[in-house]
């Protein structure tokens, strides 16, 4: 398993800012929100990965300002090849996407909370959501119950397709 060390130390990219640190990715989400503070902000975390041998996992990190759009933040996660042998079948990957999806969205809900409560104006916001990659179609409806535990025993709403952008069509677009 990819360690949560490797995951935060890596890179996030943004269409505007190019790549980005964690540290300058909080900054940017922060910036955003404060631009406009009593907007109100979800913050949504979701991964996808790729279906071939050597899999890849795009997870984005995506902050909706209400009624005006959003910005996303995105790093890609490669395995390396010992841990590859381990997704042998689809439902393992699922699995690997939720568990990266859970992970990331632990650690930075307490860092914005951090950075948000030290403005003046705290902006309106909620870290709430995760976006799983499975639906009612297709084999994954095999893993929903499964999937949405996992989602629900972290301390976040799961949402399923296609409801799931984040992990559908955010990280999808990046494998």
């Amino acid at each position: 398993m990819v360690s949560m060390d490797n995951v935060l130390q890596g890179n996030f990219y943004n269409p505007s800012c190019g790549n980005l640190t964690l540290e300058a990715m909080l900054g940017e989400i922060v910036k955003y929100a404060k631009q406009k503070p009593e907007k109100f902000y979800d913050v949504i975390v979701g991964c996808d990965s790729s279906s071939e041998k050597d899999p890849i996992f795009p997870i984005a990190v995506v902050v909706l300002r209400k009624g005006e759009g959003g910005r996303f933040f995105l790093r890609k996660i490669h395995f390396n090849a010992n841990e590859q042998k381990r997704f042998k079948n689809w439902r393992m990957r699922i699995i690997q996407e939720v568990i990266l999806s859970c992970e990331l969205a632990l650690y930075l809900k307490g860092e914005i909370e951090k950075r948000m409560l030290a403005l003046d104006e705290v902006p309106h916001y909620e870290f709430r959501y995760i976006h799983a990659d499975v639906g009612e179609n297709g084999e994954t409806r095999e893993m929903i119950k499964e999937v949405v535990g996992l989602i629900k025993g972290n301390g976040f709403e799961p949402k399923i397709k296609p409801e799931s952008f984040v992990a559908s069509a955010v990280a999808d677009k990046y494998c």
